[in-house]
């Protein structure tokens, strides 16, 4: 497919693009919530910046603080059912800092699909079966005298919707100690009634879960976020890359905290967006891979993101694994979406899926 450059045009809400001096429907993107042009969230953002400035170039092991971050770490813990919680100025950050520290705990393992920004130490193997890959390593773990594992992983597949189910480290042997560090960048926020991954973790006593996520996507706030027992948080709380490293923006954070209402009223639109599109796709939904609850459906039909095109419509198409790989060509839906626009989506679809 023909790469475009596009800008976001002026507007209410955000579900069209200007793209070659056209507007077009937009369905792609991770703002699954709407939070980037959600006018209340904004008006809370631009709270947060009269009240502590565009940014804070300070370190977390400054001797002044901003209260605002143990606010927002607190409200995180509690609203993602985690016992504690810690911010980083980005996902990506997040994730290594976790990774790199716990990978001298025990023996790291990485799960099929898992995202680059959990990667050290070169490229690990991460194709396969995810689940068939799940019951080879509870074998293993089991059956080598190796203690301790770490096991790192997505929570979730967004590109080939699925969610992961990690019961099978419920047959770990109980003299065995393992710490799933699982990224859930796309599933907190959407799933689980918002709270995504963290509270369906095993939890078995020699088991500890800790979720590294970007906050970036559904959350709309550009943070990294990181939930877990305490013990394991205060351990990442006094590495030198946290007490080091400037923090995010005050002011989103500040957001993040006043806008559980919003979150809520997002998801539920979202939701029955979810529900109207797939009602709407009747005998297309074969057509179709998804997941429920989760707004991406993936096409099999490699050259459905130019015939949508075409008709002034911009999905999410892009090669995978690699850049000479096939594109995959997924609709994603967002709370700023409205009927209107997936009626248009519907009626073109109808015609495309039919030409091929």
């Amino acid at each position: 497919m023909k790469t475009f450059d596009f800008r976001a045009i002026k507007g209410p809400l955000g579900q069209s693009i200007a793209v070659g001096g056209r507007s077009v429907l937009y369905f792609g993107g991770t703002a699954y919530l709407g939070i980037p042009r959600q006018r209340e969230f904004l008006n809370h953002y631009l709270e947060g910046l009269h009240l502590f400035g565009l940014n804070n170039g300070t370190s977390r092991s400054n001797n002044v603080q901003l209260g605002i971050y143990k606010d927002a770490e607190e409200v995180a813990a509690l609203r993602f059912d985690a016992e504690s919680a810690l911010v980083t100025s980005s996902g990506f950050l997040a994730a290594q800092m976790t990774v790199r520290h716990f990978a001298g705990w025990g023996q790291v393992e990485y799960a099929p699909g898992t995202h680059p920004a959990l990667w050290i130490g070169g490229n690990p193997d991460v194709g396969g079966s995810f689940k068939q890959w799940g019951l080879d390593l509870v074998k293993r773990i089991n059956s080598s005298s190796q203690k301790r594992w770490v096991v790192v992983s997505n929570s979730m597949s967004n590109l080939f919707p699925e969610w992961y189910d990690f019961s099978f480290l419920e047959r770990v042997a109980p003299e065995k100690e393992l710490i799933l560090i699982a990224d859930d960048s796309h599933g907190i926020g959407v799933l689980n009634g918002g709270r995504g991954s963290y509270p369906v973790l095993p939890r078995q006593e020699q088991v500890k879960g800790i979720v590294v996520a970007s906050m970036a996507k559904a959350l709309g706030v550009d943070a990294g976020l990181i939930l877990g027992p305490e013990t394991l948080i205060e351990e990442l709380k006094n590495t030198e890359t946290f007490l080091g490293a400037s923090p995010p923006t005050a002011a989103g954070l500040f957001a993040f905290v006043q806008a559980e209402d919003i979150y809520r009223k997002e998801l539920e639109r979202l939701r029955e967006l979810c529900r109207y599109f797939e009602a709407g796709l009747g005998t297309l939904k074969s057509d179709f891979a998804y997941l429920e609850g989760f707004p991406v459906y993936l096409s099999a039909d490699k050259d459905l993101a130019q015939r949508l095109m075409e008709r002034d419509v911009l999905i999410s198409s892009f090669a995978y694994p690699d850049q000479f790989g096939e594109a995959l060509n997924r609709i994603v839906l967002c709370s700023w979406h409205n009927e209107s626009d997936l009626d248009n989506l519907l009626n073109i679809l109808v015609g495309c899926i039919k030409l091929r």
